[in-house]
């Protein structure tokens, strides 16, 4: 059909129909020795052009037309011919120069001006325009990185959501889902660019263990999120149906619809039966693939966006694991070039593998056969060999690096450890290990590298009687009260409090006769009943009075007293065991556990819980407790 219309567009060139006046001709038309030899090259080739697009079905014909439609003047009469062939065909699903003009009120959008556009439903509802207003406002500084991850990851997505059955614009729900980040991650424990929740990435064929984690790959991820989308669209019967269920579960979706008898959308939104982010999240889309794609109409300079390079690679069989750093110094790139190409890698090194079932690693364009030719080049003392340990109880960090010829340092600095004190039981650890054949008292060089590298991150392995084994099990108590220590300020008298189980700002606001508003000044970290947990400390100044019958009373109703720098009147046992012994206050530091502060100050871990009714043996960092010695 093109050809036949740009065919009669370029053959009525020659002479006008009988039945119409001939064009307006400028002096430089009728006169072609006036015509400059640059214009004439110039229609030449556009002319050229046109025939190739006219016997090249390949060829993007519509985008060619438009072009030479726009290039030539408004009286020309190649402009005309064209023009009135183009509004004759059919170029839906094309890609087109087409410049949608500024849209100035966008809740009278006519989007049917952009419809033909599209391969996924676009409609214009208003919480679509207020979307949209949010992109342009409060939401633009997302909006604008969004648009600059998308050159990187739209070229690589939607080709392959076409090649699974999908509509290319699908790919403006990852955007919506994650801006496309791989290393988006929700309060909901969703991964990657397409946020898939643990278990339905599984589901789906994302694989997801120690080593790797597919959610965050844009490939894997992508083909999983095609898969989802097509049974959703399968079971609830449209597109729009299919992206709510892939927000809130298609199950909710199905009994929704089923409970009101509704097929649309638009009408189960009008419900209570799903959630309000369930509900925005169709106008959300919409208006994210509408601004995407015409950011100028809507307000956006292209200055705003500093788009990136598109996510190109190639593949490298790897029969074994490797370290990160040796493929990065392989390829002659900084190692986090090779962590963004490969994020679905948890660890230092790729996943163990065999020459039969290697691990397929990418790298830029360019640089497979030189990473490939350097790694046959390795020695075997070049590489970082390592085993993988199961926690075991009893096991401790220096008890672990022992048995394998290790260091602890280098453990950490592999595991990414926040804490060695005491080992999670059953987890898993790689350890690295010296070179087969080694003598255990030889040093290994790349055992040393990591322990290195492991200091100047400042990190360092804790002293081993401060280690507490794995499996150790605290016992738990229960106390009446919260603990008070009085300590002399000045003038005044500070009342540090262990909060009890069942205790509210309130309720401690009304025993101390202070503010609820001053406790939370006082104890900003503590200022809300989520931070206000047994075992945690407050700062409190009440009034003279109060601290009067603190002082008199042995025993206030439901707390326990200890005067700093004095002996305590807690009670005949306590006073027993404290005898010639000083009440402190320990301030709580990130890696201590109640095991460590008790061998720390010669006490028992029964002592802290008691001196301070805990309920638990869990305690935070900042936390101030008593402890006497």
């Amino acid at each position: 059909m093109l050809s036949v219309f740009v065919v009669l567009a370029l053959s009525t060139l020659q002479e006008p129909r009988a039945d119409e006046a001939p064009p307006r001709a400028t002096a430089a038309e009728s006169d072609a020795s006036a015509v400059p030899d640059d214009a004439a090259a110039g229609e030449l080739e556009q002319m050229r052009a046109v025939e190739k697009a006219t016997i090249d079905p390949r060829a993007q014909a519509g985008a060619v037309v438009r072009n030479l439609a726009g290039q030539l003047g408004a009286f020309s009469a190649t402009h005309d011919r064209l023009a009135q062939a183009i509004d004759s065909m059919d170029l839906s699903g094309e890609e087109e120069n087409f410049v949608l003009p500024i849209v100035d009120n966008v809740e009278q959008f006519d989007v049917s001006l952009v419809r033909d556009k599209y391969d996924i439903p676009i409609e214009m509802r208003p919480l679509v325009a207020q979307y949209i207003r949010f992109f342009q406002g409060a939401g633009r500084k997302w909006f604008r990185r969004w648009m600059a991850r998308s050159t990187r990851y739209i070229p690589l997505m939607q080709p392959l959501l076409e090649t699974l059955g999908m509509p290319r614009d699908t790919v403006y729900l990852a955007m919506i889902e994650s801006g496309f980040s791989s290393q988006a991650k929700s309060f909901a424990q969703a991964v990657g660019p397409w946020q898939f929740i643990s278990s339905t990435g599984k589901l789906f064929g994302l694989k997801e263990d120690f080593w790797i984690d597919e959610r965050r790959d844009p490939v894997k991820a992508t083909r999983a999120a095609a898969a989802y989308l097509t049974v959703l669209k399968r079971d609830l019967g449209n597109w729009y149906l299919a992206w709510a269920g892939y927000n809130t579960g298609g199950g909710r979706v199905r009994r929704a619809m089923q409970a009101h008898g509704a097929k649309d959308f638009w009408e189960l939104s009008e419900t209570k039966k799903i959630f309000k982010e369930t509900k925005h999240y169709v106008p959300k889309l919409i208006a994210a693939a509408l601004v995407a794609k015409n950011p100028q109409a809507f307000g956006f300079d292209p200055s705003e966006f500093d788009y990136q390079s598109a996510f190109t690679f190639e593949e490298v069989k790897l029969p074994q694991a490797v370290e990160m750093e040796l493929l990065a110094q392989a390829a002659g790139v900084p190692i986090e070039v090779l962590q963004e190409l490969n994020p679905e890698i948890k660890r230092w090194c790729t996943p163990p593998a065999t020459p039969d079932a290697p691990y397929i690693f990418r790298v830029p364009e360019g640089d497979a056969d030189k990473v490939t030719a350097r790694l046959e080049q390795l020695e075997p003392a070049e590489r970082l060999h390592f085993a993988t340990v199961v926690v075991r109880k009893g096991d401790t960090l220096s008890k672990i690096a022992a048995r394998n010829n290790s260091a602890g340092e280098a453990i950490i600095r592999l595991n990414q450890l926040p804490s060695a004190k005491m080992l999670k039981l059953g987890s898993q650890l790689i350890v690295p290990i010296p070179e087969a054949g080694k003598l255990a008292s030889a040093k290994d060089p790349q055992i040393e590298r990591q322990v290195v590298l492991a200091r100047r991150d400042r990190l360092f392995a804790p002293r081993p009687q401060d280690e507490v084994p794995a499996g150790t099990v605290f016992a738990r108590r229960r106390a009446a009260g919260g603990s008070i220590v009085l300590s002399k300020v000045g003038e005044k008298t500070m009342v540090t409090y262990g909060v009890a189980q069942g205790d509210s700002l309130w309720s401690i606001a009304k025993r101390f006769s202070v503010p609820v508003g001053d406790i939370k000044a006082w104890n900003p970290a503590r200022a809300s009943a989520k931070h206000l947990l047994a075992g945690a400390a407050l700062t409190l100044w009440p009034p003279a009075a109060v601290v009067a019958t603190l002082t008199d009373s042995p025993s206030p109703p439901q707390a326990s007293v200890a005067r700093a720098s004095s002996k305590s009147k807690a009670g005949p046992k306590d006073a027993a065991q404290s005898a010639g012994k000083t009440a402190h206050l320990y301030k709580v530091a990130r890696g201590d556990n109640l095991w460590v502060i008790a061998r720390r100050h010669g006490v028992t871990t029964s002592d802290i819980r008691d001196w301070n009714n805990l309920q638990s043996s869990k305690i935070v960092a900042g936390q101030s407790l008593v402890v006497r010695r």
